[in-house]
C-alpha cells in the first residue's frame, strides 16, 4: 500500500501511522529541549537502539550541544525532499526525523544474523542457510530482511495464563485472505490455556477438537519459505521463545515443497518433485503390496520372481503379514532411536544396528530377503519428503492399507487408496481445499494468494 501526501499536511508521524496501522513494532516519538521538538519515526525490529540513544537521543537532550547543527554539519543525516520515500527509508533500516517542516534520515539498520541459528531440519545446499531464532525480535528482523514490503503487518497477541507466551502474526495486507485472518484472530483470543511452550502445541489449539489425518499447518524453521508463504497471502504466527513459526493455511503441496526447489533448475526440481511423489506411494503402499501378492496374488510377478520369493520365504514359519509387522517394529524403533540419540551417534548407531538386525533376522528363518528389500525401501521412501510432520502422517498411514491387504489383497489396496483420496480432496485447511495443487487463482472463490482490491 503506497500512500502519497502533499507537503503542509498533518505531521510526519501522523502520516506513517496511517502507512503502518498494522504494525506493532513501528515505533513513533516525539521528544523536546529547551531549543526544539522533534518527531522520530524508525523499526524497533530492523534499527539497532544504541546508535538511536547515542547519535539522536543523548545528543538532543544536552543542552550544550546544538541538535541543528549536528544534522546540518554530521554527513551521515541525510535530508528527505520526497514524501514518497519515507516508507523505503524505514523498511531499509533508517530513523526519520522531523525538525519543524524539514525530514532527516540517519541509516541505523541492524540484521541479526550472528544470533541466529543454522538450519538444521529444513537444511538445504543452496539458498539461505539462517534459521529463526529463539528470540522473536530476532526472528522478525530475519523476516523483515527477507520481506521488505510496506504492507507487511505485525500483531501482537499473548497467550498463556502462565506463561504469558508473546505470540506475533505476520501477513501482507493487501494479499492476505481476510477470512482467514479473522479466523485466526478468533481462535487465537479464544484459546484459554495456562502455558504455551511450542509450536506444535499452538498448531493443536488453532486445530481444535477435530483430528486431521494429515497436518493443515505447516511448521517451518526457514525465514526464506516464511517470506514466500507471506507474498501467497498466507499468515504467519511467530511464537517467542520457539525457533519455529506456523504458515497457515497450507496445501499438499506445501508439504511436499522443499525451498531448495525454488534455487535448482527446473528440470531438477521437476525431477526431484516427482521422486517424492514416488516415495511417498511406495512408503504407504508396498508393505501391503508385498502381503497382497505374496498371500493373494502371486500370478502378478513372472515365475521365475514367484519362485525366487517362495524359495526365500519357504524358512519363514508364518504369514507374510507376520513378517512384514516385525520388520516394521524394528525399523520403527530404529528410527525413534536415530532421533532421540546425541546427534552424532545417532546415524552411526542405527545404521548398523539396522544392518546388524536385518541380517540376523533373515539368517534365522525370521524373515525372507526379499522383505529385507522391502523394509529399506520403505524406511528411505519415507525420508525423502521434506516436511517432517508430513513424513510422520506418512509413517502411519501404511498400517491400515496393511490391515486391508491381509483381508482383501490388492482390491483393498486399491479401495483404501482411494479412500484416502477422498479424504484428501474433502480436507480442508482454514476453509482452503488442501489438495489444491497448480491452476489459475479465482479471487471469487477466495483463493488464497490474491492482492486485494485488483
Amino acid at each position: 500500500m503506497i500512500i502519497l501526501f502533499k507537503k503542509g499536511g498533518i505531521a510526519m508521524n501522523e502520516r506513517l501511522r496511517i502507512l503502518f496501522a498494522e504494525s506493532i513494532d513501528v515505533v513513533f516519538s516525539s521528544l523536546q529541549n529547551n531549543e526544539m521538538s522533534i518527531e522520530i519515526a524508525y523499526i524497533s525490529t530492523i534499527c539497532e537502539m544504541k546508535k538511536i540513544n547515542d547519535f539522536i537521543i543523548i545528543p538532543f537532550t544536552r543542552e550544550e550541544y546544538s541538535f541543528q547543527k549536528q544534522l546540518d554539519t554530521n554527513p551521515d543525516y541525510h535530508k528527505v525532499e520526497d514524501t514518497a520515500q519515507w516508507q523505503d527509508l524505514l523498511l531499509r533500516g533508517n530513523v526519520l526525523i522531523q525538525v519543524k517542516e524539514t525530514i532527516y534520515s540517519f541509516k541505523v539498520r541492524e540484521i541479526m544474523t550472528i544470533e541466529s541459528p543454522q538450519t538444521q531440519v529444513e537444511s538445504a545446499i543452496q539458498g539461505p542457510q539462517l534459521a529463526l531464532n529463539e528470540d522473536i525480535i530476532v526472528s522478525l528482523n530475519l523476516i523483515r530482511n527477507i520481506y521488505p514490503s510496506p504492507d507487511l503487518a505485525v500483531e501482537e497477541h499473548t497467550v498463556g495464563s502462565l506463561s504469558k507466551t508473546q505470540i506475533y502474526v505476520l501477513f501482507d495486507q493487501r494479499r492476505v485472505d481476510s477470512t482467514v485472518l479473522e479466523n485466526v484472530r478468533s481462535k487465537l483470543i479464544s484459546i484459554n490455556v495456562e502455558m504455551l511452550q511450542a509450536a506444535g502445541e499452538l498448531e493443536k489449539l488453532l486445530i481444535g477438537k477435530r483430528k486431521h489425518l494429515f497436518p493443515t499447518v505447516l511448521i517451518s524453521e526457514r525465514p526464506d519459505r516464511i517470506g514466500k508463504a507471506i507474498s501467497k497471502g498466507k499468515v504467519v504466527l511467530l511464537l517467542n521463545g520457539n525457533m519455529f513459526a506456523l504458515i497457515l493455511p497450507a496445501t499438499f503441496y506445501d508439504f511436499m515443497h522443499a525451498m531448495e526447489d525454488d534455487y535448482n533448475a527446473y528440470w531438477m526440481t521437476s525431477f526431484l518433485v516427482l521422486l517424492r511423489y514416488i516415495s511417498i506411494v511406495l512408503t504407504i503402499t508396498l508393505p501391503a503390496l508385498y502381503i497382497s501378492v505374496v498371500s493373494y496374488n502371486p500370478e502378478v510377478f513372472r515365475v521365475q520372481l514367484a519362485f525366487s520369493i517362495a524359495g526365500s520365504r519357504s524358512a519363514v514359519p508364518y504369514p507374510s503379514f507376520i513378517e512384514v509387522f516385525i520388520m516394521l517394529f524394528m525399523i520403527e524403533m530404529l528410527v525413534e532411536a536415530s532421533i532421540r540419540l546425541p546427534r552424532y551417534i545417532g546415524s552411526t548407531a542405527t545404521t548398523v544396528g539396522g544392518l546388524i538386525l536385518g541380517q540376523a533376522a533373515q539368517q534365522a528363518g525370521l524373515v525372507s530377503s526379499i522383505m529385507i528389500i522391502v523394509t529399506s525401501v520403505v524406511a528411505i521412501s519415507n525420508f525423502v519428503i521434506p516436511i517432517n510432520s508430513l513424513s510422520f502422517t506418512v509413517r502411519f498411514l501404511k498400517y491400515p492399507l496393511i490391515g486391508i491387504s491381509i483381508f482383501f489383497g490388492i482390491t483393498g489396496v486399491a479401495v483404501g487408496l482411494f479412500l484416502y483420496v477422498v479424504y484428501l480432496c474433502n480436507l480442508r485447511s482454514f476453509g482452503k481445499p488442501y489438495m489444491r495443487l497448480f491452476g489459475k487463482l479465482r479471487p471469487l472463490e477466495g483463493d488464497i494468494g490474491q492482492v486485494n482490491g485488483e
